[in-house]
């Protein structure tokens, strides 16, 4: 299999989607938003019945905006940045640094998650003026337990959105209205919602003109809120009583904690929350996803619990990974200002066990892709991701047992999806 795979006719060749609907009907799609933002809001991101948000109605686009969607979809397409970085690594990429941090400010490294290097650089931005305001994510004021895109423009308004959101947000929905603004920003999302800003970028320039910074986490999956409604279940709450659901922070992992409107609170350990991976509720295209780890991005940060597992609180840090030019500058500034503060140097090994699942799910992406392309589903064209290499790490029993287990899947009807609206 190569790392090229065109749309055409399906059948055992590799074969990238060729329009939204088959994107969704075959579970590649994550809910990003960039339907709703190439389309003015025409077409919209909705909650369905199985906890995701998906683009409705799937009809609703021209073949000039289907086309402009499909040639970034995160669905159809994921391509590593072009970079001069110094370091390269199989299952990392490519990088300039890799470090332990946090923030400077004690309050702010103890209120966000793991040591909050996203929510400290995004402070610095503002703070520095680089940035007008932030692209990121939160939590819906009249449903905490959702979560909504947001534009702050003051450190307060990054603060009160700081922490992991554990569940569906379309960050890009917001992306038409930071560009239309026509002032510099930041963006902090997920991987692949910035793998789909690199890849609009080569056709909208205001990207490349106004987006001073491309901040992101090192991503296990995006769960659907069917996660979040199973905790409200065993509290034997209703999410109309709810006024607070807080999935990190205040700590590190931090508890998850709910409050109702009637002054009751609950909290779950991380380990509470996450020891049953089979109850993560995960979206399909994140078994799937070919870059976790934020290789369009300047910088990445990352949870770096030995072996992946907390053992109990801590004061909050974070590996980070710069990977360009403008993340090395950003970071230089922040360390002066003592927005960040730099620990121990980690090399990719040491990544490999802070976060081991990733690495698993790199090396089986192309067994799984071969799985799907035997039966003609579609899956993601990935451009400078090293599949092949990553590969040749398993033995051939390994490949062949993760195809099987992928193509059975597949005509089980395990990874379809439809769209109400």
């Amino acid at each position: 299999m190569t790392e090229d795979p065109h749309c055409g006719p399906a059948g055992h060749a590799p074969r990238a989607a060729c329009s939204v609907a088959e994107v969704v009907a075959n579970g590649l799609c994550i809910g990003c938003g960039l339907c709703e933002t190439v389309t003015a809001g025409r077409v919209r991101m909705q909650m369905q019945p199985y906890g995701s948000l998906r683009p409705a109605p799937l009809d609703g686009f021209t073949k000039a905006e289907e086309k402009k969607v499909l040639a970034a979809c995160p669905g159809v397409v994921a391509e590593s940045r072009p970079s001069r970085a110094p370091n390269r690594d199989p299952v990392w990429g490519a990088y300039t640094v890799m470090r332990h941090a946090w923030a400077g400010e004690s309050l702010r490294r103890f209120a966000s998650s793991s040591g909050g290097c996203l929510t400290a650089l995004a402070c610095h931005l503002l703070q520095s003026k680089r940035a007008a305001f932030i692209l990121h994510v939160g939590p819906d004021p009249g449903q905490p337990m959702r979560n909504r895109w947001v534009h702050s423009r003051t450190i307060e308004e990054v603060q009160s959105n700081a922490g992991s959101r554990y569940g569906p947000v379309a960050p890009l929905a917001g992306l038409k209205d930071a560009l239309d603004r026509q002032e510099n920003f930041a963006i902090i999302a997920k991987p692949c919602d910035l793998g789909a800003v690199h890849m609009l970028s080569k056709t909208d320039p205001r990207i490349d003109r106004f987006c001073v910074a491309r901040l992101a986490m090192v991503c296990g999956g995006q769960s659907r809120l069917m996660k979040s409604q199973a905790l409200l279940d065993e509290l034997e709450i209703e999410e109309k009583d709810v006024s607070l659901f807080r999935y990190r922070g205040f700590g590190n992992p931090g508890t998850t904690r709910v409050e109702t409107h009637d002054g009751l609170a609950f909290e779950r350990t991380y380990r509470q929350m996450w020891r049953d991976e089979a109850g993560w509720e995960i979206e399909t295209r994140c078994k799937f996803c070919p870059d976790a780890l934020g290789e369009t991005c300047d910088i990445v940060a990352a949870d770096v619990w030995p072996g992946c597992d907390p053992v109990g609180e801590d004061a909050g840090f974070n590996g980070i990974i710069v990977r360009t030019p403008v993340g090395d500058a950003l970071l230089t500034d922040a360390v002066a200002a003592n927005d960040i503060v730099l620990g121990r140097h980690i090399l990719p090994r040491e990544f490999d066990s802070f976060q081991p699942h990733q690495v698993r799910k790199k090396q089986a992406l192309k067994a799984r892709f071969n799985g799907l392309s035997q039966v003609g589903a579609p899956i993601i064209r990935t451009v400078g991701l090293r599949l092949d290499e990553l590969a040749g790490m398993v033995d051939e029993r390994q490949f062949r047992e993760e195809t099987l287990k992928t193509y059975r899947r597949k005509l089980e009807g395990r990874f379809s999806e439809t769209v109400t609206t």
